[in-house]
């Protein structure tokens, strides 16, 4: 049976006053549709239907740059009439997969789990249902759509507005998260109508038309609560970051990641850390970034779609799109830019910059140094202050510095230029040219000095300041 999703993604969200769809407003740094994609294709459904409205070239561009698993297509809902209409519009997707079973979901309730999809696709099919709603147990129910229970299953879904007494005391509420069979989607949902004050098609109204035609409906209750947590304006956006920030540190803490402190500390949905390591305050870990084990993640650090091997030590790194291997030091105030490559044994001091670069095992690279567009050997060693010169304004060029070269203090090396095995530059050379293996080059311009320059060039500004200092003795 083929099980596919439809993501409801058309919503303004005008209370975020922001100029993107809301479910492209992020927790942890990543879009809301984002959480809610991975979430399915970590449950294996790969087939989805996101529905778009608002600013939708905002979501066509982001499915586009994003690495997905899932099949994903995407229909246009021109005018947002409620969640009702918003599945219409999907209507060819249903009918071409009208043999299985759809999931909806909405595109900015970020914290649907894989598990309470799958248990809930699991309920529905044993059951043989036509509809299993996933609800949540709440301490606060106030404004959910109340889930009221039968011997057979459930007997229908109240808003919070219609609830009489009695159904204002349940605690079980709706998630706006649905398993349907296709089939018996499609029978009833062209006949919903907007009689309610909004004007709008509600998707709820469904599950009222299957009971009513004796299908079975039943609900799923996850064990996660934040199944049904939303956000409508920045205070929920920061109230579902703060939520989804504490459940994954909590959850790393139970796989034995030690956390000095949690003070600024977030942790992506897709980060992965192994065992032994320690994450200190104020470290940010984003998109697919996997750090290893028994790393130390110092002060500060901002890791970004970047793989740390094992035994790295980072104070205050920030690091883009990068592999760091084993056995690696860095830091303090370094930045790794996109496409670097720091292999085993590297150590980097403090305030080194390295962009699309390779720096090979053991070599060492102390402090006040930019690497860029270089491919650099095993146990190179270079002093304070060196810079590649990789840019001419117009295109830029690579720099090789080969294994065990050692690069002097101040040295400017112009691209494209090579280092050779074993070679050395002398300190404060502008390297121009190639320098063969074991060769020591030095290439300065010849000393030229100039007595009494200083005397002539200062004679004014000296002058002034004795006037001056002179002015604001006698004026005391």
């Amino acid at each position: 049976m083929e099980n596919n999703v439809i993501i409801l993604a058309g919503g303004q969200g005008k209370r975020m006053k922001t100029k993107k769809p809301k479910v492209l407003c992020s927790v942890i740094g990543e879009p809301m549709l984002e959480w809610v994609i991975t979430a399915c294709e970590n449950a294996g459904i790969n087939d989805v239907c996101v529905v778009k409205g608002y600013e939708a070239q905002q979501i066509d561009d982001f499915l586009a740059a994003r690495n997905s698993r899932a099949d994903i297509t995407t229909v246009m809902q021109e005018e947002r009439l409620g969640t009702g209409h918003a599945v219409m519009q999907a209507k060819d997707f249903l009918q071409a997969h009208k043999d299985g079973n759809t999931l909806v979901l909405c595109g900015d309730a970020p914290l649907i789990d894989p598990e309470t999809i799958i248990d809930a696709l699991e309920l529905h099919e044993t059951r043989g249902c036509s509809v299993t709603v996933v609800t949540a147990r709440v301490e606060d129910p106030t404004g959910y759509g109340r889930i009221v229970r039968s011997e057979e299953g459930i007997s229908g879904i109240v808003e919070h507005k219609d609830c009489s007494p009695y159904q204002l005391a349940i605690t079980e509420v709706n998630s706006g998260c649905y398993w349907f069979r296709t089939a018996d989607l499609l029978e009833v949902l062209f006949e919903i109508k907007p009689e309610n004050a909004q004007g709008e098609y509600y998707l709820t109204d469904c599950v009222e038309l299957m009971i009513g035609k004796g299908k079975i409906a039943d609900a799923y209750i996850s064990g996660n609560p934040n199944v049904v947590l939303g956000a409508n304006d920045r205070r929920g956006l920061l109230m579902l970051n703060d939520v989804a920030r504490s459940e994954i540190i909590g959850k790393w803490l139970d796989e034995g990641i030690e956390f000095c402190c949690t003070d600024g500390v977030s942790v992506g949905n897709s980060v992965k850390i192994g065992q032994g390591t320690i994450i200190h305050s104020g470290v940010i870990l984003r998109g697919n970034t996997e750090i290893g084990e028994n790393c130390v993640i110092g002060n500060n650090c901002i890791i970004e779609n970047t793989k740390i091997g094992n035994n790295v030590n980072l104070n205050n790194v920030q690091a883009y799109d990068s592999v760091v291997e084993d056995d690696v030091k860095i830091g303090p105030y370094v930045q790794l830019r996109p496409n670097s490559h720091i292999k085993k044994g590297v150590k980097i001091g403090d305030f080194v910059e390295i962009k699309n670069s390779t720096i090979g095992e053991y070599t060492a690279v102390a402090h006040l140094t930019y690497i860029g567009d270089s491919d650099v050997g095993a146990n190179v060693n270079f002093g304070c202050g060196v810079v590649t010169v990789n840019y001419n304004g117009d295109k830029k060029f690579r720099t090789v510095i080969e294994d065990n070269a050692f690069i002097g203090c101040n040295t400017n090396l112009v691209a494209p230029v090579r280092v050779g095995k074993g070679a050395y530059t002398a300190a404060g050379s502008t390297i121009t040219k190639d320098i063969p293996d074991n060769a020591l080059a030095i290439e300065r311009t010849k000393a030229e000095i100039k007595e009494g320059y200083a005397l002539r060039k200062l004679k004014n500004r000296t002058e002034k300041f004795e006037n001056e200092h002179k002015k604001e003795n006698d004026n005391k």
